[in-house]
């Protein structure tokens, strides 16, 4: 049995075979200039056993957040993250962090978590001279899960298939935001033809927007979720598309 929460945009706590894994955790209501605009703040049950983080973005790597946490997760980086590690969280934290390239795994507990890749860049920003890949993760336990991190369309989706489930970055965080990297509804329907997951979870949507923007082409911040559905329908019609609000949960399996 396989469950997975999402607390909005690209933060999701997720459960298999007795392992708690989370993804680019973003646990505050602001990143730079971009502010939550729906759901909680999220509120995690406790340490997850470790967190995989996609790139170096602040939105997606976010030191604060990742400070909030409890316990001592491992901390399973993109290949060159480590550096980065080392200067904003120390060398404790440094200790229990493990990069990966793509086509590299590391196990936590008795899940197998590798490292796929991403089209995306992968640096801190058009200002920063932190660099490291793009990544994105496939976790198997009792299911095979894609985390696809953020990314736009490659053509080795279709090595991944077949999957249990794929949580898909369907939008961003700016009426800007341009689709270089980056997928929407659309494309994100094509990843889920090409991945073919039984279930899929939009993500990176609906949460963050720049403040003083609330107005302005919000169409982009609130329907990706459910066009991405929609889409989906047509492109991978054998794959069930659950769009959900951020604190809700989905159990594949048994009791799905």
């Amino acid at each position: 049995m396989t469950a997975v929460t999402w607390w909005g945009h690209s933060t999701v706590w997720l459960e298999d075979s007795g392992t708690t894994l989370l993804t680019d955790p973003v646990l505050t209501d602001r990143v730079a200039h971009l502010r939550r605009m729906t759901g909680p703040t999220p509120a995690l049950t406790g340490a997850p056993d470790a967190v995989l983080l996609s790139h170096l973005h602040a939105d997606h790597f976010h030191v604060a957040s990742l400070r909030k946490l409890g316990g001592s997760p491992l901390l399973i980086v993109p290949r060159g993250a480590a550096a980065f590690v080392a200067r904003c969280l120390g060398s404790e934290a440094v200790s229990r962090t493990v990069e990966l390239a793509p086509g590299e795994e590391t196990t936590v507990n008795s899940v197998r978590v590798r490292a796929v890749p991403a089209r995306h860049d992968g640096g801190r920003g058009p200002w920063s001279r932190e660099r490291a890949i793009a990544i994105g993760f496939v976790v198997e336990g009792a299911s095979r899960t894609w985390y696809a991190g953020d990314t736009g369309l490659f053509d080795e989706m279709s090595d991944l298939a077949p999957l249990d489930l794929a949580l898909i970055p369907v939008g961003g965080w700016g009426p800007t935001l341009g689709s270089h990297g980056h997928l929407d509804a659309e494309a994100g329907a094509e990843a889920l033809r090409r991945a073919k997951a039984a279930w899929a979870v939009p993500v990176h949507y609906g949460t963050l927007w720049p403040m003083g923007l609330a107005r302005v082409r919000s169409h982009m911040f609130r329907d990706p979720g459910e066009n991405f559905a929609r889409r989906a329908e047509r492109a991978a019609p054998d794959s069930r598309v659950r769009v959900l609000t951020p604190g809700e949960t989905l159990t594949i399996g048994p009791a799905a």
